[in-house]
């Protein structure tokens, strides 16, 4: 029932943003104006990068299945990789599709399991640490301009109080590792599960640290392509915007519009846009609107095979479909399966 009742709150407040954000008759007319003197090539720049961040991300993952001694044939760790795009992007949430990927790989791994679920949940930590790493940058060049106005200050700090609950999250999470705290942590602590996971996956990947760093470095480059996807859209709406500006702006839309307080940010991101970009880069309030919609549908064009892959994907053990309470439930299980053996 708590599942149920946040994914209609995500989306209640989807439709009222929406509703908020495109009530207005003339932001439309400028819209349909902004849409006909878009120059579309940059459309189909936009959608080769972010085929560049699926295939980082790709890369990412292949390297961290590996250190696991998990071998499996490049189709079927690109057909997983592509179900798990699908769904992050169409599940409420953001994570949908590495619960789904985690069971999944599961069921391509018997006596593996713990390394192929660890892979997913330090794929996750190592993606966060590059955003992280390219936030802390861009915000400390920026910082200035980013707060000159007050609603774009309230952003740039509802950013840095999430990423340094992130933060204070992987500390901890480094301490119970190094400490070997992982088995004394009470029942009743927050996150003691996951926490113990990540201590885990510490242990393992430290001793690999090469293969860390080059998956680190995938992150850093899927990360700048996703910048670089929606600017290529915005320069498609002829916004006069320098990267460098862009992508200062770009962390607190993709910090912001990942909480689960939306449908996959839905609604948020065009709102994130329409502050940051009119207020400080001087964008028509409709064509900043313009570029996180668009951008989102660039993204799922581009997350969209990973349906029909699913639609025709077998594991190897010939399991029938089950339903995503029944996947939720087998890793779940999983997970405090390893929480207890540490």
């Amino acid at each position: 029932m708590k599942k149920f009742y946040a994914g209609l709150f995500q989306i209640a407040v989807t439709v009222a943003v929406l509703v908020w954000v495109f009530h207005d008759p003339h932001k439309r007319a400028q819209m349909r104006v902004a849409l006909a003197m878009a120059d579309y090539r940059w459309i189909a720049a936009a959608v080769f990068g972010y085929f560049l961040v699926e295939f980082a991300a790709g890369v990412r993952w292949h390297i961290l299945l590996k250190v696991q001694r998990i071998h499996l044939s490049i189709s079927r760790v690109a057909g997983l990789f592509l179900i798990g795009m699908f769904y992050n992007q169409f599940l409420p949430g953001g994570t949908g599709g590495d619960l789904i990927k985690s069971y999944l790989l599961l069921k391509e791994t018997p006596g593996k399991a713990t390394g192929a679920l660890l892979a997913v949940v330090f794929d996750r930590m190592v993606g966060l640490v590059a955003l992280i790493t390219i936030t802390g940058t861009l915000i400390a060049l920026r910082y200035d301009w980013l707060t000159q106005l007050p609603e774009t200050r309230r952003l740039v700090w509802i950013l840095l109080a999430v990423l340094g609950s992130a933060v204070l999250m992987l500390l901890t999470s480094f301490i119970v590792s190094g400490l070997n705290l992982a088995h004394r942590l009470p029942q009743r602590v927050p996150a003691r599960e996951r926490l113990i996971e990540l201590s885990a996956a510490y242990h393992l990947y430290a001793h690999h640290w090469r293969a860390t760093l080059v998956a680190f470095a995938a992150s850093i480059i899927a990360h700048l392509a996703t910048f670089a996807t929606f600017l290529c859209v915005a320069y498609a709406f002829r916004a006069q915007v320098a990267v460098l500006d862009f992508f200062a702006i770009m962390p607190i839309e993709r910090t912001i519009s990942s909480l689960p307080i939306s449908f996959a940010g839905v609604g948020l991101r065009e709102k994130i846009f329409q502050i940051m970009l009119h207020g400080l880069c001087g964008v028509p309030e409709a064509v900043a609107i313009l570029i996180g919609s668009m951008s989102f549908l660039v993204m799922l064009v581009c997350c969209a095979p990973g349906g029909i892959v699913y639609l025709f994907y077998k594991p190897s053990d010939h399991a029938g479909r089950v339903k995503l309470s029944e996947m939720r439930k087998e890793v779940a299980t999983l997970e405090h399966e390893i929480a207890e053996a540490e």
